[in-house]
C-alpha cells in the first residue's frame, strides 16, 4: 500500500488498494453471517437468487457504512488521532466529496439490490426496512447529530447487523419466521456488537479527546470489558436455547468456543491502544466460525 498523505495536505486520488483498505474489508464477514445463518434457516425453502440479493444488500449496507463514517468522522476531524485501519479523509488520503460518494454509490447498490428483492418476494412492506437500513447506516456518524456519537452505535448493530439479516434474509425466501431464528439472530447480532465494542473500547482516549460519547467512553474501561464478556456470553447461550426450539445439532455451534477465548483473553487482560486490534481481528473470526458452525447445525437435519 502506498504512503498516504499526511494530515491537513492536499488529498489526492487514493489508489486502488487504498479504497480496498478504506472498505474495511476485515468487517465483511460481519455482512456475510447473518445471510449465511438466515439462509440456514430456510432450510429446504432457501432460493439461491433471493439469498444471493440478500447478500448483496449486506455487503454494500458495510461498505457503505465503512465509507460513511469514513467521511463523517474525517471532516469532523475525529479520527486525526485514531490508530486502527487506514482512514481515507483523516489522513488526507482522498477528497471527502469522492468519499461521501463512494458511501452514496454503495447504498445504492443496497437499494437496488433490496427493491429486486422486494419484487421477487412479493412482501413490499421491507422496503421500509431498507429504507431504514439505508438511513440508520448514515446517520450513524453522518448528520447534525449522530446517534453513533451518542453511545447508539451497539443498538444500531444489534438491529441492522443482527435481527434485520437473519430474520429478513428466511422471511423473503420462505415467507415466515420461527422463534429459532430469532435466537439465531440474537446470538450473532450480540456477536458483531462485540466487534465494535472492541473497537470503541481501543478508541475510548481519542473519543473521549474528542468529545465523541460512544458506549464504551459513558460506560469506561473496566465495565466495556465485563459488557464484551457478556455478550459472548449471551452468544453461546443462544445456541444453548436454540436446542430445545431446533433440535440437538444446533449445539454444533459450540465447536466455535475455542475461537472466544483469545479475544475474550485480550480484552480481559487490560491490553489498551494498538494492543486491541488483535482482539478485533480475533472476535471477526469469531464471528465466522460461529456463523459456520451454527448454519452446519441448522442445515444437517434438512438433508
Amino acid at each position: 500500500m502506498t504512503t498516504s498523505r499526511p494530515l491537513g495536505g492536499s488529498p489526492g486520488t487514493p489508489t486502488l488498494s487504498q479504497w480496498w483498505a478504506g472498505a474495511r474489508p476485515r468487517t465483511l464477514p460481519a455482512a456475510l453471517a447473518p445471510v449465511v445463518i438466515g439462509t440456514a434457516l430456510a432450510g429446504t425453502g432457501w432460493i439461491p437468487l433471493r439469498a444471493a440479493l440478500a447478500l448483496i444488500v449486506a455487503l454494500a449496507l458495510q461498505i457503505g457504512v465503512n465509507y460513511a463514517n469514513d467521511y463523517s468522522d474525517g471532516i469532523r476531524g475525529t479520527d486525526e488521532r485514531r490508530v486502527g485501519p487506514i482512514r481515507l479523509v483523516g489522513q488526507g488520503i482522498a477528497q471527502p466529496s469522492k468519499v461521501r460518494n463512494a458511501a452514496f454509490v454503495c447504498f445504492g447498490i443496497a437499494a437496488l439490490s433490496g427493491l429486486t428483492l422486494v419484487a421477487l418476494s412479493g412482501y413490499w412492506w421491507l422496503l421500509l426496512v431498507g429504507a431504514a437500513s439505508i438511513a440508520a447506516a448514515w446517520f450513524y456518524t453522518g448528520g447534525s447529530r449522530p446517534y453513533g456519537y451518542a453511545g447508539w452505535g451497539e443498538v444500531f448493530v444489534f438491529v441492522f447487523f443482527g435481527l434485520v439479516p437473519v430474520l429478513g434474509t428466511m422471511y423473503v425466501q420462505v415467507g415466515s419466521i420461527n422463534v429459532t431464528a430469532v435466537l439465531a439472530s440474537i446470538g450473532i447480532g450480540v456477536l458483531i456488537c462485540a466487534i465494535l465494542v472492541t473497537n470503541n473500547l481501543r478508541d475510548i482516549p481519542s473519543d473521549t479527546e474528542s468529545g465523541k460519547r460512544t458506549l464504551a467512553v459513558r460506560l469506561g474501561d473496566s465495565r466495556t470489558r465485563a459488557f464484551f464478556a457478556a455478550l459472548l456470553a449471551v452468544a453461546f447461550a443462544m445456541i444453548v436455547a436454540m436446542a430445545f426450539t431446533a433440535g440437538p445439532w444446533v449445539l454444533l455451534g459450540l465447536v466455535a468456543l475455542p475461537w472466544a477465548w483469545r479475544p475474550w483473553r485480550i480484552v480481559m487482560s487490560r491490553t489498551r491502544g494498538p494492543g486491541l486490534i488483535p482482539a478485533l481481528v480475533a472476535t471477526g473470526q469469531l464471528v465466522s466460525v460461529y456463523a459456520i458452525a451454527l448454519s452446519l447445525g441448522l442445515v444437517i437435519p434438512v438433508l
